[in-house]
Parts: structure tokens; C-alpha cells; sequence
């Protein structure tokens, strides 16, 4: 049988989870981000997401920053939320705590169901639900908005948006706009500055 290993302190989690981010998932270079804009960096957070001790950190700093919170369940919008919100539904059942997940697409599916939020049982709604909307890398807040605006229309309060990296790109302000709470556990910054 498999040994389960501890999480490390929180401390020291913020620190590797931040090495595996600079190794894996950023890079300098032009790229055209998906607000169509251009930048000389950017974070590809698939492989932190995707990787067992990265998931496994981002599971553990996301619920620790999400601990003050009376959340029913936590989701964002696909594909970047897919595997942060699934990583912390399943350390919060270990850590004996369930919070369930859902994602929003970014348009229905054109067949089944025809659903933009999913994840929800048959009868199922966020209606009444508290939620925190999940993402990988925020820039102008715009992905996040449109996952957070999904939820309220299917009747769930958001208590707050939380990205693993902002690139300090103007969420901040278009989530205060919006009346919502937005914390980052990382900043651009602190992969710019060496």
C-alpha cells in the first residue's frame, strides 16, 4: 500500500510550489495573450496544474486561503479551473472537509444536456450555494468574470475570485467593479524580479 506523505508547512509549500511554477510554466519570450494583447513573458500553468507535487500544493495553498470562507462549493470557467477546483475538491475530502467543484463552459454544449455550468448532479443547482471562482493565471479578469456572472445567474452568491498568478494586468480593478473580493496566491512580479 501506498504511504500518504504529509503536506509540508505553508511556508515552504509557497516556496516549491513557486520554484515548480518558474520551472514549468514560465517563460519569457512575444507571445499574444488571449485578450489578443502582447507580452515579453507568460505562464502556461498546465504543467504546475497537471503535475502530482504541484497539484498537490496548489490543492493545499488554495485551501488555506480559502479557509475563511463559508464556501458550498468552489469552480471557474474551462479549462483553467478544471484542474485546480478538482485537486482542492479532492484534498478538502481528505482533509475531512468536502467542497465540491463545477466548471463553466464558455459556451453550452451543443447536444446532451445543453449545459454552461457542470458538474452538477441531476436537479442539482448552485442556486442559494455560496461559491469562489477558481483560475489559473489572471490578466484583465475577463475569464474569471464570465465564470463568476455564470454562477450568479444560476443563483449562487460569489464570495470571491481566487488565481493562482495575476499578471497585475487589471483584474483588480475589474474585479472591484464587479463588487468582488479577488486575491492572487502569486503575482507576475514575483517571477519578473530576480
Amino acid at each position: 500500500m501506498t504511504q500518504i506523505l504529509s503536506l509540508p508547512d505553508p511556508k515552504a509549500a509557497r516556496a516549491r510550489l513557486k520554484e515548480i511554477i518558474a520551472t514549468r510554466s514560465f517563460g519569457l519570450g512575444q507571445v499574444t495573450l488571449a485578450s489578443g494583447r502582447k507580452s515579453h513573458f507568460y505562464f502556461n500553468l498546465k504543467p504546475t496544474m497537471l503535475d502530482p507535487e504541484g497539484a498537490a500544493l496548489l490543492a493545499q495553498l488554495s485551501l488555506q486561503e480559502l479557509a475563511g470562507e463559508k464556501l458550498d462549493a468552489i469552480g471557474g470557467l474551462e479549462m483553467g479551473a478544471v484542474p485546480i477546483s478538482g485537486a482542492v475538491a479532492a484534498l478538502s475530502w481528505i482533509s475531512g472537509k468536502p467542497l465540491p467543484n463545477f466548471f463553466v463552459r464558455k459556451k453550452p454544449k451543443e447536444h446532451g444536456a445543453k449545459l454552461l455550468v457542470e458538474g452538477l448532479t441531476k436537479g442539482e443547482s448552485l442556486a442559494g450555494k455560496t461559491v469562489a471562482i477558481v483560475e489559473d493565471v489572471t490578466t484583465t479578469g475577463e475569464s474569471a468574470l464570465k465564470a463568476a456572472n455564470a454562477a450568479k445567474e444560476s443563483g449562487a452568491k460569489v464570495s470571491l475570485v481566487l488565481t493562482i498568478v495575476d499578471r497585475q494586468e487589471g483584474a483588480t480593478e475589474t474585479f472591484g467593479k464587479a463588487g468582488l473580493c479577488f486575491r492572487a496566491l502569486f503575482t507576475a512580479d514575483e517571477f519578473l524580479k530576480k
